[in-house]
């Protein structure tokens, strides 16, 4: 599996597509809110089920993104820990503190430096 192009590409791509998502998420949540004031504001009445409709579906999508975010994380370390081209020097180290400290991003820079742009045999 850590050979695999499409395991590769997916693990580097989705934790930012899974933020694409979230964004978009709690843009309908607040659009939501926002359109059913008036019945919000409305003395004893019930709150709409469309704003708890939105938050379902928000909520969803943060647990995606968690579930994601992690795969990624222990993926991408697993391939930098049995990366021969980094046991040479430190950057294991620096790759491994950049998967947790820049998660999203550093897995993507990752799969282009040390993935895409490396010949075949040399991995």
């Amino acid at each position: 599996m850590l050979k695999s192009k499409f395991w590769q590409g997916f693990f580097a791509l989705s934790p930012l597509v899974c933020m694409l998502l979230l964004l978009v998420g709690y843009g309908i949540v607040i659009f939501s809110i926002f359109s059913h004031l008036p019945e919000l504001e409305r003395p004893g009445g019930d709150p709409p089920m469309a704003i708890f409709g939105g938050l379902g579906v928000f909520l969803l999508l943060v647990f995606l993104m968690v579930a994601v975010s992690l795969a990624s994380l222990v993926f991408y370390i697993v391939h930098a820990a049995n990366n021969p081209n980094l046991k040479e020097n430190n950057l294991l180290l620096i790759w491994i503190l950049l998967f947790i400290f820049a998660s999203g991003i550093a897995q993507l820079i990752y799969w282009i430096i040390e993935i895409l742009n490396k010949p075949e045999n040399s991995r």
